[in-house]
Formats: structure tokens, C-alpha cells, sequence
């Protein structure tokens, strides 16, 4: 066989499993799934895809639930040097309709319970679909496939980012980027001595996936337990009985985790928490800490980074930051009109490095706003200080201009944060005949708690000054999140107007 590439993912995850061996490596629904299991599956499942005519290229739907399968599934789709098209399951029959027709996907793997949302979206698609099961089950009953070889720069992986602005555009990701991202968020994990952990996060997101590719650069035998979806009494349950050490999470996981009585539960395994996905309220970074004993690292990134940009590590974190520009990674602070500026001054985020994306699927005038002179605009306001540690601020889409003034919900967010009785925050602006527009924002209570909107109105007034503080504060029964638990603010828009 010639080179199949010195960054191909394929070839990663086999190098993993030559150099750790056999050993219950993942534990789902109380059923432990062997190293050899996954390798030896993925490599069988290539060989169904490939005999069913799926070609180096190809782009291959992954919408499951979490589940092993969704680890051999993009195993086998790199093996078969085709291109993993993870899409999250929460969509609506529109959404995923145009994913299947943008991407050209030629074959799927869909878990049973989504079969009808499937079925009517590829509607008229000639789309080879493998359904978890039986379906799956014949993709396994032939010979296992060598590794086709990839080009470090091949696409190893099209994500949708979550259209909570727009329609949902397709990320190309390269084998390399993956690769060299994957490496240094294991890097910043190898800081700690933990091995054993639990994983909520949806596979098919970038987070997800990231972090499942860092895992296979590990030189030590790692443990994980899966979640099917994030379950906060289950993931008390988790860490307490198999003495789990560390999690990744998005802020409204920790949020939700706070809110859980943790009762008689031994939870003093636990070393640090990833947060990442979301930019981290200090306040509820606090309160983890000093809820459950432990570190929490941040980290920064988005799906045209190959999910991270920037972390935190056991050795070198600094509260308030998202950690400093990962290894190979650049990043810089620049004003409107693209000037760097100087340390501690807020203005655009870009980064440059191996991980950036090719590009978006299909559409080469938002990849050449997105991408200028090789460096990624990532949209997020934030400013470095003078070590290197980055700080994020805000979205620029999401500044709310008051009066002139301007106004970072965040800000906002984190002040109502505090107030005992709330649990989750968005600030958003509406339109305001006087004003332009209007602070104002929603609010979930810690179960058990009460407080008005105009009690947490008069909360933020003293707190913050005039041109800031929200003028309207809603308390609902759910603050409305993505399917990767990010408030969902187009959501939280429509609402409000």
C-alpha cells in the first residue's frame, strides 16, 4: 500500500491501538466496548462502504445519538478515505434537508429512532442509509479494509455549523488540521494526571469531535463513559461509581450540574472540568470549583478552527481567560480596520495555524470574508493581555447598540449570574424607537427559588451602570439552548421582539 498520508486519521486511531493494546476503553449503557472491538469493527465497516461504492471523497452522513458506533463509523470513514458529515439530530425536517442536498452526501448512518425525520428529509436523495442495527450489522459481515491514503490536506470532515444565525454552513476540515489540533488539546489534557472520563457532549459537534481525536494521541491507556445525552443526575451517578476524574462540558451543563442536589454522592474523584463551547461566567466558574473540588480549565475555539484555538492546562491557566493560542496556533487582536492592537485593547479575534478550515462547502464568497490573508476572522470580540492569555468578551453579531453606547451581553449575563435564584441568563436587544434598541433579557430560576423580573431589574441597576443594565427582565420556565447547550440568542431574539 502506498503512504496513506503522515496526518490521516485512519492511521492515527490504528497507531492508537498498536501502541495501547486491548482493554475496555469505553463504557456505554453498562456494556463495556473493548479497544479491539472498535478497531476491528471500524475496519470491517470500511470494508461495507467501500464494497457498497463509497469512494475516497464521498462525503458519509454520521446522525446517531451518542453511541459507540458513532466512534467506529468515523474510523471507518476515514479507513474508507471518505469524508465524516456528523450532523446533530435535533434537526427540524428543513434544516436537514438542506445539509443532505448542500454536502451531496452519497451515503448515511442514522441511528433507528430517527429513521422517520431521515426518510422524510432525503426524500427523492439518492442516499445510501444504514441504519444502526441490522443495516449496520451487514456493513460489518465482510473482510476488514486497509487505510486508503489521504493527503494531509484531504478533507477528513464537513461540519454544519448550528444555523442559529442563518442557514447552516458546511466547515471543511483537513486530516492535518484535525490531526495537529487533536495533538494539542492532548498536550493540554496530558497536564493532568487523570485518565478517566465522562463524556456528555454531542459526538457530532466539533467540540465532540475534537476531543475524541485527542484521545487517540494518548501514549496512556485512557477510560471513558459515554452519555447517550447530557443527563445531570446521570452524570452524577457516572462519576460517583466509576470514580471518574474529569469531564468536558459547555457552561449550561455546569449550570445545570450546580443546580443538582449532589446528596451522599463521593464525587471527590474528580479532578478538572474542560469548558469549552461557550464563553464560562465567572461566577459559575467559581461555583464549580468550589461545588465539586475542582480545576476548571478553559478552552476557545469554533468549528472553522477545528474546535480550539486556545486552553488552559493544569500548569498554566489564569481565571477569566480561555488559556493562551494552542501549539502552531497564532492569535491576534485587530480594530475595524485590521491593525493589530496592543495588549489588553478588545477588538476582532483571528488565529491562523494548521487547524483553520479550507473553507466553506460551496461558498467562496463567505470563505474569502471569513479567511483574508491566511488568517480566520472569527467574529468574537476579545483582547490578550500581556502574557499571552486570551480573554473573550463577546460576539460581535451579538452587541447591542443602546444609545450609542455599547452594550456586550455578556456583561449582562454575568451580573444576573450572580443573583442566587438564577440559573441561566440571555441578554439580548430589541428594537427601540428612542433608544435604537433596548436591553432586555430572560432568565431561568434555580428549581426552588423565586425572584420577579423587576426585582432583578432593580439587581442590575445597582450593579451596573445606567446605559447597561436591562430594562425588562423575563423569567421562564427554560432559557432556549442549541442542541450543543449554547444559549440559543436567535431563539431568545425572536421571543423578545
Amino acid at each position: 500500500m502506498s503512504d496513506p498520508g503522515e496526518h490521516n486519521l485512519a492511521v492515527l486511531a490504528e497507531r492508537a491501538f498498536e501502541r495501547l493494546g486491548d482493554y475496555e476503553s469505553l463504557l456505554f449503557e453498562g456494556k463495556w466496548v473493548t479497544s479491539a472491538e472498535i478497531h476491528e469493527r471500524s475496519a470491517r465497516v470500511a470494508g461495507g462502504l467501500r464494497a457498497d461504492g463509497v469512494r475516497p471523497g464521498d462525503r458519509v452522513v454520521v446522525m446517531t445519538m451518542n453511541a459507540p458506533e458513532v466512534f467506529i463509523s468515523y474510523r471507518a470513514i476515514w479507513r474508507a478515505g471518505a469524508v465524516a458529515t456528523p450532523v446533530i439530530f435535533l434537526q427540524s425536517e428543513p434544516e436537514l434537508r438542506h445539509i443532505l442536498t448542500d454536502s451531496g452526501a452519497t451515503a448515511a448512518i442514522i441511528s433507528p429512532e430517527l429513521v422517520p425525520l431521515f426518510s422524510a428529509a432525503a426524500d427523492g436523495l439518492d442516499i445510501r442509509r444504514y441504519v444502526i442495527g441490522d443495516d449496520y450489522a451487514k456493513l460489518e459481515a465482510g473482510p476488514p479494509a486497509g487505510i486508503e491514503p489521504r493527503a494531509d490536506d484531504d478533507l477528513a470532515a464537513l461540519l454544519y455549523t448550528g444555523g442559529t444565525t442563518g442557514r447552516a454552513k458546511g466547515v471543511m476540515l483537513s486530516h492535518r488540521g484535525l490531526w495537529e489540533c487533536g495533538h494539542a488539546l492532548h498536550a493540554a489534557a496530558e497536564t493532568s494526571a487523570a485518565t478517566r472520563s465522562l463524556l456528555p457532549l454531542p459526538l457530532s459537534h466539533a467540540y465532540g469531535l475534537i476531543v475524541s481525536i485527542a484521545e487517540l494521541h494518548s501514549e496512556r491507556r485512557r477510560v471513558s463513559v459515554l452519555q447517550r445525552w447530557f443527563d445531570p443526575v446521570g452524570w452524577l451517578d457516572l462519576v460517583a461509581e466509576h470514580r471518574l476524574e474529569t469531564s468536558p462540558v459547555v457552561p449550561a451543563m455546569l449550570q445545570l450540574l450546580l443546580a443538582q442536589p449532589r446528596g451522599d454522592r463521593d464525587l471527590s474523584s474528580l479532578l478538572y472540568f474542560g469548558a469549552g463551547g461557550a464563553t464560562l461566567p465567572p461566577a459559575v466558574r467559581v461555583a464549580a470549583e468550589e461545588a465539586f473540588g475542582v480545576t476548571v480549565l478553559q478552552g476557545y475555539g469554533c468549528t472553522e478552527s477545528s474546535g480550539v484555538i486556545s486552553s488552559e492546562t493544569m500548569t498554566e491557566h489564569r481565571p477569566g481567560s480561555v488559556g493562551k493560542a494552542i501549539s502552531q496556533v497564532e492569535v491576534a487582536i485587530v480594530d475595524l480596520d485590521g491593525n493589530a492592537v496592543p495588549a489588553g485593547v478588545d477588538g476582532e479575534i483571528c488565529a491562523r495555524g494548521p487547524g483553520l478550515m479550507h473553507g466553506y462547502w460551496n461558498d467562496p464568497d463567505l470563505t474569502a470574508r471569513t479567511l483574508r490573508d491566511g488568517w480566520l476572522h472569527t467574529g468574537d470580540i476579545g483582547h490578550l493581555d500581556e502574557d499571552g492569555y486570551l480573554y473573550i468578551v463577546d460576539r460581535m453579531k451579538d452587541l447591542i447598540i443602546r444609545g450609542g453606547f455599547n452594550v456586550f451581553p455578556r456583561d449582562v449575563e454575568d451580573v444576573l449570574l450572580e443573583h442566587p435564584a438564577v440559573q441561566l441568563a440571555a441578554c439580548v436587544g430589541r428594537p427601540d424607537e428612542e433608544h435604537g434598541e433596548e436591553v432586555v433579557a430572560v432568565v431561568q430560576l434555580v428549581p426552588g427559588r423565586e425572584v420577579s423580573g423587576a426585582e432583578l431589574v432593580e439587581f442590575c441597576r445597582a450593579r451596573m451602570a445606567k446605559y447597561k443594565y436591562p430594562r425588562e427582565v423575563t423569567v421562564l420556565p427554560a432559557v432556549p439552548l442549541t442542541s450543543v447547550g449554547k444559549i440559543n440568542r436567535k431563539a431568545v431574539r425572536d421571543m423578545v421582539r
